[in-house]
């Protein structure tokens, strides 16, 4: 395994695309991280050492952070494992449950760490919400709604993957709401969906409707697509993505047998006996923090020995498993 220099991590940064940059930007400016280098065959100019394979790294590190294509995180992994490193992984774990058992196996064979990049468990109005709902702020949660309806640019496009199946706005998007209704509620117990791509034509799904059953009856909907220009996401209500537009707009609701709130605006509605009587109002502030320097400050201490993962391969692999549940259950016929 590889060894550590004082309380800095030496960080690997590999696929320098639109999550990639970001990572990398944050993680030059901390002072936990020492980025040694960047892993990228594309990349033609940068100011820290550049490699074009994980083989042709030559620099002692201790981590590496995964943010190439999905379908490219079990070989990557597999190679960061045998050179010891630990992983932060961007979300999705990987591309198919076959892959994720591969880095499963790679890192326990290794003894490394691993860490996926669902960064949304480390926002603090996500920590507060899930204080409200262990807390019973709202009783027993019964049924919930979201809606994560945005309208990706053409440019997005022009890299080749994102308009075939690896680019499904389900396994690139939805799984980041995946794993936060999991966070907030446990293991999923049934899926069911429907889908379309009826606007861009493209080889995979591009807007649909998953309903997820949670065990203990709780019922979920999730309506999505990247073909509507709406106010509506995780990234437009919160402002936790710079390439998105800021919105304020609540894009989940929680109803429970004592109340229910909203989310990100963290409104609680509770007081209320029945439907005769209007209930009492209230929002709770939280001081934001940004995700991804969360999420690494946690995977420095991971590194460190001082804490376990917040989610790691095993676990982002159940989060895969129902991402690809709903992949199947909204995969649209031709033009349908």
């Amino acid at each position: 395994m590889a060894n550590r220099r004082g309380d800095v991590v030496r960080l690997l940064v590999a696929g320098i695309g639109l999550i990639g940059a970001r990572h990398l930007a944050h993680a030059l400016e901390m002072p936990q991280v020492d980025v040694v280098g960047v892993i990228d065959p594309q990349l033609t100019q940068t100011h820290v050492p550049h490699f074009d394979s994980i083989d042709a790294v030559d620099v002692e590190a201790d981590a590496i952070l995964i943010a190439t294509p999905s379908h490219l995180h079990a070989d990557h992994a597999e190679a960061a494992a045998v050179r010891g490193w630990h992983m932060l992984i961007e979300k999705p774990v990987a591309h198919s449950l076959e892959a994720a058992d591969r880095i499963i196996a790679a890192a326990e064979r290794a003894g490394v760490q691993t860490l996926v990049g669902h960064h949304r468990r480390h926002h603090a109005a996500v920590a507060k919400l899930k204080e409200l709902l262990d807390n019973g702020a709202i009783g027993t949660p019964v049924l919930a709604s979201m809606i994560w309806a945005l309208k990706k640019p053409d440019p997005y496009f022009e890299v080749p993957w994102r308009a075939g199946p690896d680019g499904s706005p389900v396994l690139i998007n939805l799984v980041h709401e995946v794993d936060l209704l999991r966070h907030l509620f446990g293991e999923v117990a049934s899926v069911q969906g429907l889908g379309s791509n009826a606007q861009r034509g493209a080889a995979r799904v591009e807007s649909g409707v998953a309903l997820l059953g949670f065990d203990g009856g709780l019922a979920t909907s999730i309506s999505f697509a990247d073909t509507t220009a709406s106010p509506y996401s995780f990234e437009a209500g919160t402002g936790e993505n710079p390439n998105i537009a800021t919105t304020g707009e609540d894009y989940l609701r929680i109803c429970g047998t004592e109340g229910a709130v909203a989310f990100p605006s963290l409104t609680v509605w509770s007081g209320a006996a029945d439907w005769s009587q209007r209930p009492h109002r209230e929002e709770h502030a939280v001081a934001l923090n940004v995700p991804l320097v969360a999420q690494l400050e946690h995977f420095a201490r991971v590194c460190a020995g001082e804490v376990a993962p917040l989610l790691s391969a095993r676990e982002g692999r159940k989060t895969l498993e129902t991402t690809l549940k709903i992949e199947a259950a909204v995969a649209p016929s031709t033009g349908g």
